[in-house]
């Protein structure tokens, strides 16, 4: 499960608007350049990214395992056929390509959240849309950030429990049942209690935020993020 992790690497130094531009210029490349040789070369950037973030690529790809199903059903659907070779391998490339574009994404999105306090993450927010727009959405993302991964570990623990009630004998559609039931109502408690701890807190639309700075690692990664996004233009040019 990813979170942030405190640390000394490179990522943590670096100011998070840096970060949100480097991440966001690199989607839009990814987007452009979906081409086996295209795709090579920003993986080559991800692993130096990863690593720039001390984030092991394992404890990455094991926190978005629950996508692979998803990037994996799309390029046998589009190679299947009704008749004989009943699978195109050149049908499929196009969509196997598309996943793992996504892929890579979502692996820059893992060396941000690592490296980056959710206080620092709405401050960005609050930073690049000011008023009570920016407001909401850096209150959102907080959130998000903290709430996500306390569901996905309940949801962990009501499989684990109903693995130990012998609920795998069940049939699938009776197991789906029981788990989405479960955890919908482990996270509309989860929301209560997170409503009342923010009245008992006296909860701000407008908390003091963070300062940001930016660095000299931040020039770098500025420069990274305008070479991304103008070569995603010239591109689409």
């Amino acid at each position: 499960m990813l979170s942030y992790v405190p640390g000394d690497s490179p990522a943590h130094r670096l100011d998070p608007r840096s970060k949100l531009a480097v991440q966001l210029s690199f989607a839009a490349l990814a987007f452009a350049y979906t081409t086996p040789t295209g795709l090579a070369v920003l993986t080559v950037f991800v692993v130096v990214l990863l690593r720039l973030a001390a984030t092991p690529v394992v404890d990455a790809l094991r926190a978005y395992s629950f996508v692979f199903v998803f990037l994996l059903i799309a390029p046998l659907l589009e190679g299947l056929t009704w008749g004989s070779p009943w699978f195109v391998v050149a049908d499929a490339v196009p969509s196997a390509l598309a996943g793992y574009r996504v892929l890579l994404v979502l692996l820059v999105a893992a060396a941000y959240v690592r490296t980056t306090p959710v206080r620092e993450s709405r401050a960005a927010v609050q930073w690049a849309i000011p008023g009570r727009v920016g407001q909401f959405l850096g209150m959102s993302v907080s959130f998000v950030f903290r709430f996500l991964p306390v569901l996905r570990a309940d949801i962990g623990r009501i499989r684990d429990a109903h693995r130990a009630r012998l609920g795998t004998e069940r049939p699938i559609p009776d197991r789906m049942r029981l788990i989405a039931v479960a955890s919908f109502n482990r996270a509309f408690e989860r929301a209560d209690r997170l409503a009342l701890a923010l009245r008992a807190r006296c909860f701000s639309w407008n908390p003091t935020v963070p300062q940001l700075r930016f660095g000299t690692g931040d020039l770098f990664a500025v420069i990274v993020a305008v070479s991304f996004s103008a070569a995603a233009l010239h591109s689409m040019l």
